[in-house]
């Protein structure tokens, strides 16, 4: 059994909040750079210019990449050889989201009562938090801050197995044409299939951590992550919705079976401003 100082999860924690609100992952930068060169609108070519200028200012100066620093969604692998001590895992996790939200002078967001008295907790706790148990001895953390123009756009539908592919492609057409410049293209789109309606919500959202460039290991989900993201980017909705064919960057599945009567879609959309980081402790 390894130990883990709940400690040092605090100190991770914070650290990958600031990272994250930081530094936009390289993926993202070189789609943008890439796009660029394919963007056929004059304004969203100066867009595309504009957003690649303001995350070399953001890293160079340790500024936020947007305003929003969102609600701070973190992930954790936990291998099943690991035992926190000196602490709760969830605890620390939340302080970790304290200090770096603190430390690092971003925008704290988290309202306490949803419905009525909407005072903010002045720290940005409580954090999302998704565990996995995991083989191993080893904690993965990843912090997804999560901005709420993009995040208001998620869409779940339970469809009918028999419209199949077409609902499915359907489904995010008509939610990302719903959303038009709200949620801040140029998008990276998460789709969770199958599973029940918050398993499917779960995985459109984990989707969203693969890296831009890096294609579907089953062939039949990258041939229809490739379909959605031309028909995407057909609509012309174009950059921070300005007009062009770069509404999307990518389009990331992630599947899982799913009962006989029921077909679950989630689409989660992610702004431009693409951010999540990670360590392994």
């Amino acid at each position: 059994m390894r130990q883990i100082e709940a400690r040092g999860i605090t100190q991770t924690v914070a650290r990958l909040c600031q990272e994250a609100n930081f530094v936009l992952g390289e993926d993202i930068v070189t789609a943008f750079r890439q796009a660029l060169e394919t963007e056929e609108s004059p304004p969203g070519r100066e867009v595309l210019s504009q957003l690649l200028e303001n995350a070399r200012i953001a890293r160079e100066e340790r500024l936020p990449l947007c305003q929003d620093c969102g609600t701070a969604v973190v992930f954790l692998e936990i291998g099943q050889e690991v035992h926190i001590s000196g602490g709760d895992l969830y605890t620390a996790v939340a302080e970790g989201i304290r200090q770096g939200y603190s430390q690092g002078y971003l925008r704290k967001s988290m309202v306490k009562q949803p419905f009525s008295a909407r005072v903010n907790t002045a720290n940005n706790t409580p954090p999302v938090i998704h565990p996995e148990i995991v083989p191993g001895e080893e904690l993965r953390i990843t912090v997804m801050p999560r901005g709420s123009g993009a995040e208001n756009m998620s869409r779940l539908a339970m469809l009918k197995p028999g419209e199949g592919k077409k609902g499915i492609i359907d489904t995010v057409l008509t939610t990302v044409n719903e959303a038009g410049g709200n949620a801040c293209p140029p998008l990276t789109i998460g789709l969770g299939i199958g599973g029940t309606a918050e398993e499917a919500m779960l995985l459109a959202k984990k989707a969203l951590l693969r890296p831009a460039a890096v294609p579907n290991p089953d062939p039949e989900a990258a041939g229809l992550e490739a379909e959605i993201l031309a028909r995407v980017n057909n609509l012309g909705i174009g950059p921070m919705g300005f007009g062009g064919n770069t509404t999307a960057l990518a389009v990331h599945i992630l599947t899982m079976p799913a009962h006989i009567a029921s077909l679950p879609v989630a689409v989660n959309l992610q702004c431009h401003s693409a951010r999540h980081k990670e360590a392994v402790l």
